[in-house]
């Protein structure tokens, strides 16, 4: 009997890529025989959260592109994740764990209990974010310098 193909799917903006990013991405794939992720675009992020993004979407989709656990990158353009999955058929879906008893992540559980996705929250990279980084851009690094 052959096994089914374990389909795995994410999104995220991507911006300024770091080490929460890969650990997040490293984390779904070993749950998962094929991962698709959705970048957000430009406007989807400028919409949500009121920021330009600092690395333009066709970089950060590259950049994506080229991460070797990544299989698949497709352009998240609203956060429609039903959508997605009309689109793609994954088999689970991988969230921070910060996300985890928000009322829209609940309501996603719900929503995606019947159709058999698993939502998988992965634990967060303490210290980093995208947030953090540009906070540390604009007040000049942040960082002591060691000489």
């Amino acid at each position: 009997m052959e096994s089914k193909l374990i389909i795995g799917y994410t999104t995220g903006v991507f911006d300024m890529f770091h080490i929460g990013h890969l650990n997040i991405l490293q984390r779904a794939k070993e749950q998962c025989d094929y991962l698709i992720v959705g970048v957000s675009t430009d406007e989807l992020v400028e919409h949500d959260k009121h920021k330009t993004p600092i690395i333009p979407f066709k970089d950060r989709i590259e950049i994506v592109k080229s991460i070797k656990c990544v299989d698949k990158v497709v352009p998240q353009y609203n956060k429609n994740k039903l959508e997605a999955w009309q689109k793609y058929k994954f088999d689970k879906m991988f969230v921070g764990g910060d996300w985890k008893g928000t009322v829209t992540w609940l309501q996603f559980e719900k929503e995606f209990a019947p159709l058999g996705v698993e939502i998988v929250y992965l634990p967060h990279t303490d210290g980093i974010s995208s947030s953090i980084l540009r906070d540390r851009l604009s007040d000049g690094g942040g960082r002591e310098k060691k000489i």
